[in-house]
């Protein structure tokens, strides 16, 4: 620029009349003489000094002229603008250096401007340009060109710039620049959709190279996974919003298939007209994996990769919906695999997978498209199958016949690891049908049922639902919530039934539960003893009784006439396997303060089925402190004579089954006479239960058996009633 102002300069710095000194142009005359000043006219340039003074005002850039000591000779307007406060007392013959020291923001720019000034005074460069930034705030940036002067005029043209907004535009491009090359991947089109410009991270995450795809459309990455009007509605979306965000899968070079999140911003003009595209994306390949696997375990049981509860409950409900709109039936059944616990325990649960998987497989493989098996948990399955007949005899005979197949194909031998096992399924179906039964829950509850039954039908086999079975079951728990709460409230009550020798003279008495509600209806044992076994109550209840046995033998002992009296009770093998039961019965023992001597535990045969050696020790630790044993029910069990022997028994009692027909029945008699035989070689003692007639008790004392229990000898009773018989008898 100061190349074109030289001509006007030297025409502007003619000897200016005294008005003209504060002109367009101002020339400092006392350090610029007039003889100096007017060599720089020329003839050729000397015709209108205040038509070049008014073009040198009217430009925007900050222009001054310094003699050949760098003193300030002439400022244009912009200049005295720019610089009035530096220049306050005026700028005539004022060191140019002074000026930029006391107006440029790092002292490095003052040294550079004046050592750059110099040098073009001094001849040595043909011209010097910087960029500084200004003193203040806020921050003002601005370019100093200095040229010397031409027409051999001794002296320099300095002009000043302002870029801060050049300055700041290059700081927002570098800003982006660094901002492109982030992380995620970019993407710049034209308005076209031609790619212009990409970034590394693009490259890395579809393989292309920007060469590769600079010049060619985005269309290049589509993988085909979307249509035509998933497009059509993302550019709707642009076209209206202005920007589209989303999931998308593309394409990567080597041809992967790979999920991305992808946001498309529109560009536009100050006319509103669209100029580029902006794209960002990025491979969401880990985290939608993470995700698919946390949906996963929401929604599918990790072991077999069926659907889990939650999600059966899901289709199910929707199942139900369906059957109602179309009338057509659907069937549930719900599976269990038969004695799965003993294969689990004997060959290790990695084993039981391994079956667990296979039988998921099987299942699968038999069901149609659209049917849905799932795993509950443990060995349970459920198989959804919907759209059968509306018809209920052949939806019931579409069910049977898939049941069949799901049962032969679970009969089939396992191949686990080096073992091959057999496994056979419980299965229970139920049909629904128009919206009934009205909830998922209850449908499953069904079937569960009907499964519960074919297990109590043998198992390996199928049963349809039956409501007398809900029925009863629905009975069941109720009949174990009023035993808890009977337990809680002291609604049980000890019962007594006498045992006679052959003069029909007590020698004791065994203890019975009895179950009195408070309105004096008796439950019968038959109802609430096999329930308390099934639930676990049998445990506190046996404790119950143990307890207030100890303590009626503790009030019999202050009584000669029941000093004497042995009482029976039943222990349950649940109970009598419990950890601790031995210590429980000692320290009962000595608290009542009773002779255990006179305790005697009832034990059944189905105890010697299991854990025989645990049971021969705690049996031995009893016998140490005095307390005897009777095996209860013996005959109808499965007991091993080997076993028997080693029991430390003191009484065998024959079953009642024995005795009711002894008195016609050879056989009965036959196997009384085994009995009471191998109790005495045994050495042991023999019991009757059951004894109601004198034809009864004969022939058993006939047959070898002194010792009785049963109507005959007086029904089981309160504890007041069975010391006011005894008072008779012995009165």
């Amino acid at each position: 620029m100061t190349q074109v102002l030289n001509p006007a300069l030297a025409s502007a710095t003619q000897v200016i009349p005294a008005p003209c000194a504060y002109g367009a142009l101002a020339v400092d005359t006392h350090h610029c003489p007039a003889g100096a000043i007017a060599r720089l006219t020329t003839a050729e340039h000397g015709t209108c000094n205040s038509f070049a003074c008014a073009i040198l005002d009217a430009m925007p850039d900050q222009v001054a002229v310094l003699d050949a000591h760098g003193a300030i000779a002439a400022a244009n307007h912009a200049w005295r603008a720019q610089f009035a406060g530096a220049a306050a007392g005026g700028y005539g013959g004022l060191d140019y250096m002074t000026i930029c020291g006391q107006t440029m923001a790092a002292a490095g720019d003052a040294e550079a401007a004046y050592a750059g000034i110099q040098s073009v005074l001094a001849g040595c460069a043909p011209g010097f340009q910087m960029e500084y930034a200004m003193a203040g705030s806020p921050q003002r940036w601005f370019s100093m060109a200095v040229t010397p002067l031409a027409y051999g005029c001794q002296g320099l043209v300095v002009a000043h710039s302002e870029i801060t907004e050049r300055r700041q535009a290059e700081a927002d491009l570098r800003v982006a620049a660094i901002a492109f090359e982030s992380p995620e991947g970019m993407l710049v089109t034209n308005a076209d959709g031609v790619i212009m410009r990409v970034n590394q991270a693009f490259c890395a995450i579809t393989g292309y190279a920007p060469d590769e795809v600079v010049g060619r459309c985005p269309s290049m990455l589509s993988s085909g996974r979307h249509d035509a009007a998933f497009y059509k509605d993302m550019w709707a979306t642009i076209g209206s919003k202005g920007a589209w965000e989303g999931e998308i899968w593309n394409r990567r070079k080597n041809g992967e298939v790979y999920p991305e999140r992808l946001s498309i911003a529109a560009v536009a003009d100050g006319a509103d007209r669209v100029t580029h595209y902006v794209a960002s994306l990025s491979d969401i390949t880990v985290s939608k994996a993470a995700n698919d696997e946390i949906k996963s375990l929401a929604f599918f049981d990790p072991l077999t990769r069926l659907p889990n509860r939650r999600l059966l409950l899901d289709r199910l409900r929707q199942a139900l919906a369906a059957s109602a709109a179309n009338g057509r039936y659907g069937a549930l059944m719900f599976i269990d695999l038969d004695n799965f616990k003993t294969l689990n325990d004997t060959l290790g649960h990695n084993i039981g997978d391994l079956l667990l998987q296979q039988a998921a497989g099987r299942l699968h493989g038999s069901l149609r498209q659209g049917d849905t098996v799932a795993r509950l948990g443990g060995d349970e399955f459920v198989v959804l199958v919907e759209g059968m007949s509306g018809h209920v005899r052949e939806a019931a005979a579409q069910t049977e016949t898939l049941a069949g197949k799901i049962l032969a194909a679970l009969n089939e031998p396992y191949q686990l690891g080096i073992h091959e096992c057999r496994s056979t399924p419980s299965i229970g179906a139920t049909l629904f049908h128009d919206g009934r039964p009205g909830t998922p829950e209850d449908v499953l509850k069904q079937a569960d049922i009907a499964m519960y039954q074919a297990k109590q039908s043998g198992r390996n086999g199928m049963r349809f639902f039956d409501q007398g079975m809900q029925d009863s079951l629905s009975a069941r728990a109720r009949l174990e919530g009023e035993m808890r709460l009977a337990l809680e409230r002291g609604q049980f009550e000890l019962y007594f039934q006498p045992q006679v020798d052959q003069h029909g003279c007590p020698t004791g008495a065994e203890a019975l539960l009895r179950w009195i509600r408070p309105d004096g209806q008796s439950v019968p044992p038959s109802s609430f003893i096999p329930l308390a076994e099934e639930t676990g109550l049998i445990v506190p209840l046996g404790r119950w009784v143990l307890e207030q046995a100890c303590s009626r033998l503790h009030a019999w002992q202050s009584d000669a006439a029941t000093s004497g009296l042995v009482l029976a009770i039943n222990v349950s093998a649940r109970q009598f396997q419990q950890p601790g039961f031995c210590g429980e019965v000692h320290e009962m023992v000595k608290r009542h303060g009773c002779n255990p001597a006179c305790l005697k535990i009832e034990l059944t045969e189905g105890m010697l089925l299991e854990n025989i050696e645990e049971t021969i020790s705690s049996m031995r630790a009893l016998k140490e402190i005095g307390v005897r044993f009777s095996l209860d029910d013996f005959g109808t069990g499965y007991s091993s004579l080997q076993y028997l022997k080693r029991l430390p028994l003191d009484q065998l009692k024959i079953d009642k089954s024995f005795v009711h027909d002894l008195a016609t029945d050879s056989n009965d008699q036959a196997i009384v006479l085994t009995i009471i035989a191998m109790a005495r070689s045994l050495k042991l003692d023999v019991i009757a239960e059951g004894v109601e007639t004198e034809a009864q008790r004969a022939l058993l004392e006939r047959l070898g058996c002194h010792r009785y229990q049963g109507y005959l000898f007086g029904r089981p009773m309160t504890a007041p009633a069975f010391q006011a018989q005894l008072t008779r008898k012995a009165a």
